[in-house]
């Protein structure tokens, strides 16, 4: 290996650092991770997966109740800071205050993940109305992209961060069931390359692309009936489990990702 090559590996991944190699890979002690939709489903299991590396984090939900209470499982279970905060992200007008505030308490955000999102049922396509559209619209693209643009400014000034935006499969295989929920995760997969162009080559911006999981909003799921396994076309054949969102997040939290931007990590199961 040339010394280059060498220098380069070990300013990475110090070889003084203390734990395992993979500890050093994934860590991240000290950084502020910012999730939305922290309080619940995969945005819940992201910040305590990212507190569990070392991170600080910040809880962004509707509901501050429910901000406050994964806050402070996250704090006693870890040691780590967790700072809850209420925000509608779909609502442009309160965005700047969520930066501000978390900006005010620890100084930098290292890892924002755009999570919070949104795909409410209807009867029928000519049943949606322009309010729901909105309303979803706003949600899954508009809020990120000001999100983005307010926290990754700051990104680059400070010298680097990762911005990940949370899509779906539905993005690239779309359903009538949610055809304004694909549209604007669409809109998401298309920003998160633009971004990377953006506020390269300091910040990395990636989309982490999940297929079905069984949160508490598979509940409200309606399959054909007889189907014994809806998930029987994938690879794996079945939905995935909160917890398996993990690795993906913390990869593309961390520094194992240092190499990659503008691309989508699909966690879906293998559908084809």
């Amino acid at each position: 290996m040339s010394d280059q090559k060498q220098l380069h590996r070990d300013t990475i991944w110090p070889v003084t650092a203390s734990g395992g190699f993979a500890d050093r890979l994934f860590d991240l002690t000290d950084r502020v991770v910012l999730v939305t939709g922290g309080s619940r489903g995969l945005g819940r299991e992201m910040a305590f997966a990212a507190a569990r590396c070392g991170a600080d984090v910040v809880i962004a939900s509707r509901k501050y109740d429910a901000c406050v209470a994964t806050a402070d499982e996250i704090a006693a279970e870890t040691g780590r800071a967790a700072f809850p905060y209420q925000v509608h992200v779909g609502r442009w007008d309160e965005l700047d205050g969520l930066v501000d505030a978390v900006y005010d308490r620890f100084g930098k955000v290292d890892v924002l993940v755009n999570n919070a999102g949104m795909s409410p049922l209807y009867e029928s396509l000519s049943s949606v109305t322009e309010k729901l559209f909105d309303s979803v619209v706003n949600l899954n693209l508009k809020g990120p992209f000001r999100l983005s643009v307010l926290v990754g400014d700051r990104m680059v000034a400070d010298g680097g961060g990762s911005i990940i935006n949370v899509s779906t499969h539905g993005s690239i295989r779309p359903d009538p069931s949610f055809v304004p929920y694909a549209a604007s995760k669409a809109g998401l997969n298309a920003m998160t390359e633009a971004l990377a162009l953006a506020y390269g080559p300091a910040v990395r911006v990636n989309t982490l692309m999940p297929g079905p999981f069984l949160t508490d909003i598979s509940d409200a799921w309606t399959f054909t009936d007889g189907d014994t396994n809806p998930f029987g076309h994938s690879a794996l054949q079945r939905a995935g489990q909160p917890a398996e969102i993990v690795g993906a997040a913390l990869f593309l939290m961390s520094d194992a990702s240092s190499f990659t931007t503008g691309s989508i990590v699909r966690a879906d199961g293998g559908i084809p």
